[in-house]
């Protein structure tokens, strides 16, 4: 039987597109000054009878300055926002793909919704004009996989290419999964990560439908608050994160700029109920608890958390509960956030934009606030970073993301020590 040596995995690319900003300075500014990116709605003009009217959405992005201004008409706006993170991150990572062997190179992306936007649009004109209106480009724009395909295709990665849908899971799911490939060796380097645009009249619909969406019409802004007492629904959000894993000793030999390391990954299921998580939080802790194991940590190591905190009653509750029940005394010690409070919640790219802020948070030794909490619940008694940036050196975290069908992901990432 073959034994495989695992191989230690470190992030040296970040990108972002997000509503609080296009770029990954942009981004973390915003958080770390608390600068909400949610407000009314201008994908459409919602009419008085929509209950919610506000979103948080990519603004004042160029992309044609990023990529290829003719291949973007033949993309869906998740892939877009992906696409402009990818190159960002690439180019952060200093990383050449024109270089080595492409075959050691991958993509790992994924999408929630993938392209609702163009399904949309192409079913309005396919009722209104009829099957000679449809584009021949509508498939290859609307499918899940298309931005990991158009990324393989960029920057020729002709190693491993996934795609992943596990709704607001996506985007760490896919960094877990390169995290394991080039753990085992299958790839020295991958581009991973999440996108969603998602703020369409379906979607918002939809989720307005489901009594999931906060109703703060009158204050955009302050909707997004998650651990409050007066939270009332999460807020619907667009963007991409996108990082660069690369095996340690390929990065070393090139010389890159090591930004952490990923040290641990841990994903269950719920098996409870479609879209509500389970009450007692009993999936996201057993996540947290394999993700520290595989780190090779004790618990009490976990010095910060970036919450999936959505601003929903059960989903917020869920996992207070998860983490005072694995940690114990230790949960008091730790700082947890949600910086959801500032840019909503992206859906597939969630993740995958809060790995990003993580990274960030132990570089920098910042932790980013959970705005808008002026009242936190009963029994909501942690250090949740309420309103203010702390300054706070951590050496290990987690990022929490869960999603829709019970699917729980966390992951470790911690101070690059050599």
């Amino acid at each position: 039987m073959r034994t495989i040596t695992l191989r230690r995995v470190v992030v040296t690319g970040l990108g972002a597109v997000t509503d609080a900003g296009n770029t990954v300075p942009e981004f973390w500014n915003s958080l770390i000054e608390g600068r909400s990116g949610i407000g009314p709605i201008t994908s459409f003009t919602p009419t008085p009878e929509w209950s919610v009217t506000f979103a948080g959405q990519v603004r004042n992005l160029e992309p044609e300055k990023r990529i290829d201004p003719k291949s973007i008409s033949r993309m869906d706006r998740f892939c877009v926002f992906g696409m402009c993170a990818a190159e960002e991150a690439v180019a952060d990572s200093g990383m050449d793909f024109s270089r080595g062997d492409p075959y050691r190179h991958g993509v790992a992306i994924g999408s929630g919704i993938g392209g609702i936007d163009t399904i949309e649009t192409s079913l309005q004109k396919l009722f209104d004009r009829g099957p000679r209106s449809v584009s021949p480009f509508v498939v290859p724009k609307l499918m899940v996989n298309a931005l990991a395909g158009n990324v393989s295709i960029r920057f020729g990665l002709k190693g491993p290419n996934i795609a992943c849908a596990t709704a607001c899971a996506t985007g760490s799911h896919a960094i877990g999964a390169a995290y394991h490939m080039i753990q085992r060796g299958d790839a020295d380097v991958i581009v991973a990560g999440g996108s969603e645009g998602a703020v369409t009249r379906l979607c918002v619909g939809s989720f307005a439908a489901m009594k999931a969406l906060s109703t703060r019409n009158d204050a955009p802004e302050k909707a997004s608050r998650p651990f409050d007492r007066d939270r009332d629904g999460f807020v619907l959000a667009e963007g991409a994160g996108i990082v660069v894993l690369e095996e340690l000793e390929h990065a070393k030999r090139r010389g890159a700029r090591i930004y952490a390391e990923l040290t641990g990954f841990g994903v269950t299921g719920d098996a409870s109920h479609i879209a509500a998580p389970d009450d007692q939080g009993r999936g996201a802790q057993k996540a947290m608890e394999i993700a520290i194991r595989d780190a090779g940590l004790d618990p009490s190591a976990i010095g910060y958390i970036n919450a999936h905190g959505t601003s929903t009653p059960l989903g917020d509750k869920a996992e207070v509960v998860a983490v005072k029940s694995l940690f114990g005394a230790h949960a008091q010690a730790l700082a947890m956030s949600s910086t959801k409070s500032v840019t909503g919640h992206c859906l597939g790219g969630a993740g995958a934009i809060e790995a990003v802020a993580t990274v960030k948070a132990i570089v920098e030794g910042v932790l980013p606030p959970t705005i808008n909490l002026d009242s936190p619940d009963d029994g909501f008694d942690l250090n949740f970073v309420a309103n203010t940036a702390q300054e706070r050196t951590v050496d290990h975290a987690i990022n929490n993301s869960f999603g829709f069908g019970g699917h729980n992901t966390s992951m470790v990432l911690s101070r690059f020590r050599g």
